[in-house]
């Protein structure tokens, strides 16, 4: 069942750079669809777009029905340097108006959902880089999104961390059922955590290609797979014509 449609999208910025042209694409419930393309191609533009930060110049967004609960994880958590951690993950709720009581709770349950227990009441600068996309992660959470919006949310992260946070990401999305959006720019990345991957042209950057993705198994035993790999030649074969158009 779809939840929005993109309808030959486009966005120039007041300096007349057009940073997206032609973009159609729809998405459905529950899927989790990632944008691939290289740097500069539009896909955090799009994203803004999806969100509201931005108005498109050309074309449309049509939600299928009224427009769902948004969770936007950036390409850095963005947390207050003073706070807590669990006053960071609330603050969502705070600005929705819910009272201490029962922000305090959700924000604990978002905290226990992605492994920070224990960690309510430290403050940024006392955690590492993947405790605090954590954080980020958690709080994007907290008020329950149906779609969650994320911008290359681990691309800072060390090799190590970045394989544990998608492992984490991909049962998070299981689990509560989300629709995930997901900005990169890696193949493998994307394979990995995607049921599907848009392939985007270099700018102005429009859809060039679509390719359904099929998991085999799980978590490590599909990242050594064959089919993984064959998956992955796929897909970066899809990127190398794009960009080359």
């Amino acid at each position: 069942m779809r939840l929005l449609g993109l309808d030959r999208l486009g966005h120039r910025f007041a300096s007349g750079t057009q940073a997206l042209s032609g973009v159609s694409l729809e998405v459905e419930r529950g899927e989790f669809l990632s944008i691939l393309g290289p740097s500069g191609c539009g896909k955090s533009t799009l994203l803004r777009l999806v969100m509201g930060l931005e108005r498109p110049t050309e074309g449309a967004i049509a939600w299928a029905g009224a427009r769902p609960r948004i969770g936007v994880v950036f390409q850095e958590p963005t947390l207050m340097p003073w706070a807590s951690v669990i006053d960071n993950v609330a603050l969502p709720l705070r600005l929705q108006g819910l009272d201490r009581a029962e922000r305090l709770a959700a924000a604990q349950a978002a905290i226990e959902m992605v492994g920070l227990a224990g960690f309510e009441k430290a403050v940024p600068r006392e955690l590492s880089g993947g405790m605090k996309m954590r954080v980020s992660i958690a709080r994007a959470f907290s008020a329950k999104p149906e779609l969650l919006l994320m911008d290359e949310p681990f691309a800072a992260l060390d090799e190590i961390t970045r394989l544990r946070l998608d492992d984490e990401l991909r049962d998070l999305w299981r689990a509560q059922g989300l629709t995930v959006l997901f900005v990169t720019h890696s193949v493998f990345e994307s394979v990995y955590l995607s049921t599907r991957i848009a392939v985007m042209s270099a700018r102005p950057g429009r859809v060039a290609d679509s390719l359904t993705i099929g998991h085999s198994a799980d978590g490590a035993a599909f990242r050594a797979s064959a089919d993984y790999a064959r998956q992955c030649g796929l897909v970066s074969a899809a990127l190398g014509r794009a960009m080359a158009a």
